[in-house]
């Protein structure tokens, strides 16, 4: 984000090779953000065997909600960026504020979701998972991703409860009269800044960490356990046995599974905290944050909605599978029964391509 960063004076803008650079990384982040989160949606909806995944359902609404960040919201600050001026007016200027609002909490409400339905399926036994993720359930979480981002988002910034009280700051930075051009400014006062972090962020984040740690604990756990047994039942006469074969494939799984939810996190925390660190920290010192480095620090949060379909899909081995029959027009060569119809014991759960054993 050094093109982001850069001491350029309001009159002079970007020049034509800074915006060059800066254009084709903006265009890139909603390419990938649109054809990933595209692909995820067309896999799951072509692929019965992924549509049986209770999970699935939240990676799909999750793909939804960044694909219309990378539609909706997106577009209009990458022009506001590359132009240095809002084109469209102060009415629209709320509207796709309070998008850009409702999406991005929305997509990170949804990473929370994921997230307890793994903890669920892989800590707790398998008939405490039946009767917590029922059909039902999974609904009214699904629905609460998108209810529950309103009333931070069209709501309060219809009714300008986040200007009470800087509503002359705001003015003077939405008119620059040296260049004669407008910005779409978006300021929270410090009640809102603080509501909004939490709702949207902070909040989400603990439970995810909470639930990311008992998944790697209990991972740990198992590949320990499968090193006990093998040592406790290694055989005598150096003759391979079939069982340590399979605990052994099994003790590299877990261990996968536990270094993936090490990156999921790891991005999440890379993309979004700058942000919401900021956001309650800039009322609280008058508004003295850089332009730019809000700009960098929001346009970093985007990235996740591109970031997601790889960390959330692509690591899972019947996403992949579905993906080559999408891009390959279906040759069948792909179509194995082994891993899309694969059948998994009652006792054992799939998560990103990776066996998870249930006690």
């Amino acid at each position: 984000f050094s093109f982001l960063l850069c001491p350029l004076s309001s009159s002079e803008g970007f020049g034509v090779a800074e915006k060059i650079v800066l254009l084709t990384f903006i265009s890139a982040v909603i390419l990938m953000a649109i054809l990933g989160n595209l692909l995820v949606m067309v896999a799951v909806c072509r692929d019965r065997q992924l549509r049986k995944i209770k999970t699935n359902y939240f990676i799909v609404s999750l793909a939804f909600a960044d694909l219309l960040v990378s539609v909706l919201v997106m577009p209009f600050g990458a022009i506001e960026l590359v132009q240095d001026n809002w084109i469209y007016g102060e009415m629209f200027c709320l509207v796709r504020t309070s998008l850009d609002v409702l999406l991005t909490t929305a997509s990170i409400l949804h990473l929370c979701c994921i997230s307890l339905d793994r903890y669920y399926a892989i800590c707790c036994q398998p008939l405490v998972y039946r009767n917590k993720m029922t059909p039902l359930r999974i609904a009214v979480m699904l629905g609460g991703c998108w209810v529950i981002p309103t009333f931070i988002s069209f709501l309060p910034i219809m009714q300008g409860w986040n200007s009470i009280g800087i509503i002359d700051l705001i003015q003077q930075r939405q008119f620059n009269k040296a260049s004669n051009s407008t910005y779409c400014i978006f300021m929270v006062n410090k009640p809102y800044a603080i509501t909004c972090s939490v709702v949207a962020f902070y909040i989400p984040f603990f439970l995810m960490v909470l639930a990311y740690y008992r998944i790697y604990i209990t991972a740990r756990e198992h590949a320990r356990q499968i090193q006990v047994l093998q040592r406790a039942g290694a055989p005598t006469d150096g003759r391979q046995h079939h069982p340590d074969q399979h605990s052994t494939h099994r003790m590299k799984t877990e261990t996968k599974a536990a270094k993936t939810l090490c990156i999921i996190m790891g991005c999440f925390c890379l993309c979004w905290a700058p942000f919401f660190v900021t956001n309650i920290v800039d009322p609280f010192i008058n508004y003295t944050v850089p332009g730019k480095l809000w700009t960098a620090f929001l346009w970093l949060g985007y990235i996740n909605s591109g970031l997601n379909p790889f960390l959330y899909a692509f690591l899972n081995k019947s996403f992949r599978r579905a993906f080559l029959i999408i891009l390959c027009c279906g040759d069948e060569r792909y179509r194995r029964p082994s891993i899309l119809g694969q059948t998994v014991p009652c006792s054992t759960t799939t998560i990103n391509g990776s066996t998870h054993v249930l006690r």
